[in-house]
């Protein structure tokens, strides 16, 4: 068979240019807790937690969501800024945010949170309270304003001396 004389191969236009690859985004942060692992104590961190095998004790990630897989089971009071059930909890449930169970999630206890959702065929047994987000932002700047300024305080007392002299 006869070849023409041109070579199979075209380089790119360039010969030493650079073409990346697209790669799927990286997902945030998230540590695991595998199949085969047993925890007992309390857990607490500043990323998301992904739990498929079993927790004893209390798990305390406030400003991340907490996912508990399918294979997971918790026996542990749960506070996260979200909390995700596809397996089996028994606990109560403090969220900041939102709780969400699966179908196939099982939650015994109560859950305390801004927002919640209960799929079809999930299983929820215990109280729910469903705060309101606006009384959540009045308590922190009542908290706020509570807490005294040290240099108030301090002005507070000398105006306070001052008064007391001047009386005397």
């Amino acid at each position: 068979m006869l070849q023409s004389p041109e070579s199979k191969y075209t380089p790119s236009t360039t010969p030493n240019s650079y073409n990346p690859v697209k790669t799927a985004t990286v997902p945030m942060d998230q540590a695991t807790i595998g199949r085969s692992l047993v925890i007992k104590g309390d857990i607490s961190g500043s990323e998301s937690l992904f739990i498929d095998g079993r927790v004893e004790g209390t798990i305390n990630f406030p400003g991340n969501r907490v996912t508990i897989g399918r294979n997971g089971t918790v026996a542990a009071n749960i506070t996260a800024n979200e909390v995700v059930i596809l397996g089996k909890v028994q606990g109560n449930v403090d969220c900041l945010d939102r709780v969400e169970i699966r179908n196939e999630g099982i939650l015994a206890g109560d859950v305390v949170t801004h927002r919640i959702s209960v799929e079809e065929g999930a299983i929820l047994k215990g109280g729910v309270e469903v705060r309101d987000p606006e009384k959540k932002n009045q308590k922190a700047q009542a908290q706020a304003q509570a807490q005294p300024n040290p240099n108030q305080q301090n002005q507070n007392q000398h105006g306070q001396a001052k008064a007391a002299t001047a009386g005397a």
